[in-house]
């Protein structure tokens, strides 16, 4: 569990804690119907992402060019999905970190992305090698940084 986990849990139970402080129990159905509410909205916004991905061949983007220009080190997984409206080819075997997903356009281009601890760490672009060379080895647009 992260330490971002870990802070969301307890600041929701202090806002409980202190709706009973100060209101009673009054105060803690609402911060309790207000906590809930905040769940629900995640998990809509959960399900919206998938719902939209389920219906996209996996491992599909329209531009993996325009993708790549869009990815960020730090964004989650369920974040790219949304960027990709595609869940991506997985390239790891289950359960193996980091995770490996893939992302392929209509004209060849791919951009393969690692996940740690469904954190995106680094990606690369692949472009097909123009008609009549040879094709290149793979090669990134974007270099690897070292962790802040």
């Amino acid at each position: 569990m992260t330490f971002q986990k870990i802070l969301v849990a307890l600041a929701g139970i202090a806002l409980v804690a202190m709706a009973h402080q100060t209101y009673g129990w009054p105060g803690v159905a609402a911060a309790l119907g207000a906590v809930m509410m905040w769940v629900m909205l995640h998990f809509t916004r959960l399900m919206t992402v998938l719902k939209r991905a389920a219906n996209r061949p996996i491992g599909h983007v329209g531009s993996a060019v325009m993708f790549n220009a869009k990815l960020k080190r730090g964004v989650t997984l369920m974040h790219v999905i949304a960027i990709t409206r595609s869940l991506g080819e997985r390239l790891s075997p289950e359960g193996e970190e980091p995770e490996r997903f893939r992302w392929t356009d209509s004209g060849g281009s791919a951009v393969s992305a690692d996940f740690q601890g469904g954190k995106l760490v680094q990606w690369t672009l692949q472009r097909p090698p123009p008609d009549g060379e040879t094709p290149a080895p793979d090669t990134a647009t974007r270099p690897l940084h070292p962790a802040p």
